[in-house]
């Protein structure tokens, strides 16, 4: 096939495939046994998508003629889809390293939260921050999270709490969105917790009445485009009943559900989310047998957050469980104040030995049902023709490598690409680097 493209990787020990009949989501069997290529080629089309994808000397034959801009020996290398982080918190000021300490001398989130510190504690210092230093901040931190491989993120607004600051927020996730090459999935998380001096349906009615029209206008005139609606539905913060109402409201303005739920109490979120027609919900290690049935009637993306867990001294969500009861099941780090981990190696690596995930099905979990959580698994999580480029090329002759080194991702990972471009480059194969 003649013709000028971007990019050719030659020669993989393992193409990963992860889905090879366009599967929207992988469950139960799917996220067990992953499709894999050995001794495979690909090829990335100028318009940033998977041309083709097959043997390596196929693929050489299929593209004798053709021109690229870029060739990558592949050859005792690794290439996987890009990872895709389905629920993080990014875009913030102030340091609450500090409360870490707390934590580590038995007290609990919740105390902490009541303290004055916690989420109000990010609040105040995020609303005093400018919108130049907050973008800042986000760019650096979106650069560690494509560094560990991560290629599309979903990030959250939620440190501000009152429709100005929320705005802020998403006025900076919308300049990354545009400006760096990183895929973003954008959230409108007002409902993160109630505000200083209100109520939690004084607050339900200033994110009904005032936050979601102005969001709508704003999309219209095309200055933000939110994709997501987010609640922290919790005891002593948002109630079932305040939940639904925003969710509700939310969804009328055509975003999609994907909330806090079943965190630290049983609320009967994921029952409701289910309800609702949720795309997904996030932590459930309260979620009851009930729920599970639920979401996995629905189709209802569970994100499950082992790094929480694991810093919160949290137990675990009933990821087996919810496997073998047929939910799909995705993965985000949750990088927060609370949660300071931009790495999805290292989250899937705690999904493999604290909630007894094998390692395909982690993989799955950071990929096409990452993707699918986020209502993108048409177009990223998998390594199939006509899919975005976005790819990981790791220097190890098995990809397990990517979950089993814990934490070893920096001298791992030798390229990240997204739409075909390296945009991150291990210094050891060159001089380009993103950073």
């Amino acid at each position: 096939m003649a013709g000028r493209h971007r990019l050719l990787l030659e020669n993989a020990q393992q193409l990963v495939l992860v889905c090879g009949r366009g599967e929207e989501y992988l469950r139960r069997d799917g996220a067990a046994s992953l499709a894999l290529l050995p001794g495979a080629s690909l090829v990335v089309g100028l318009d940033g998508c998977i041309k083709a994808v097959g043997q390596a000397d196929v693929i050489r034959n299929q593209f004798s003629g053709a021109t690229f801009e870029r060739i990558i020996d592949c050859s005792g290398k690794c290439v996987l889809p890009g990872l895709v982080d389905a629920h993080t918190h990014p875009v913030w000021a102030g340091d609450r390293v500090h409360e870490f300490a707390m934590k580590l001398a038995g007290a609990s989130y919740m105390e902490i939260h009541q303290a004055g510190g916690g989420i109000h504690f990010t609040v105040e210092h995020t609303r005093k921050a400018s919108e130049e230093e907050l973008f800042s901040t986000f760019k650096h931190r979106l650069k560690r999270m494509r560094r560990a491989g991560s290629t599309l993120v979903e990030c959250k607004s939620g440190y501000g709490l009152n429709l100005e600051t929320e705005l802020k927020m998403l006025r900076v996730i919308e300049r990354a969105k545009q400006s760096m090459d990183i895929g973003i999935s954008s959230t409108y998380c007002g409902a993160h917790s109630v505000p200083r001096g209100k109520t939690a349906t004084e607050a339900t009615d200033d994110i009904i009445n005032n936050h979601l029209p102005k969001l709508k206008e704003l999309k219209l005139s095309g200055e933000i485009h939110v994709n997501n609606i987010d609640v922290f539905c919790e005891k002593g913060v948002f109630d079932l009943d305040s939940t639904r109402r925003i969710l509700q409201a939310g969804k009328d303005i055509g975003l999609q559900i994907n909330f806090h739920g079943d965190e630290l109490h049983p609320m009967k979120s994921a029952e409701l989310g289910a309800e609702l027609g949720a795309r997904a919900i996030s932590h459930l290690e309260e979620i009851s047998d009930e729920g599970i049935t639920a979401m996995a009637r629905a189709k209802c993306a569970a994100v499950l957050l082992p790094t929480t867990a694991y810093m919160l001294r949290l137990k675990q969500p009933p990821a087996r469980k919810m496997l073998e009861e047929g939910v799909i099941v995705a993965l985000g780090s949750d990088f927060n104040p609370n949660a300071y981990c931009f790495s999805m190696p290292m989250v899937m690596h705690l999904a493999c030995v604290n909630m007894k995930m094998s390692m395909n099905e982690a993989l799955a979990a950071a990929t096409i049902n990452a993707a699918y959580a986020l209502g993108k698994s048409d177009t990223h999580g998998s390594i199939e023709t006509g899919k975005q480029g976005d790819l990981v090329i790791i220097n190890s002759s098995r990809w397990e490598h990517l979950i089993y080194q814990f934490g070893g991702h920096e001298a791992l990972i030798d390229y990240v690409i997204v739409k075909g471009k390296v945009v991150y480059q291990n210094e050891r194969c060159g001089t380009m680097s993103s950073y």
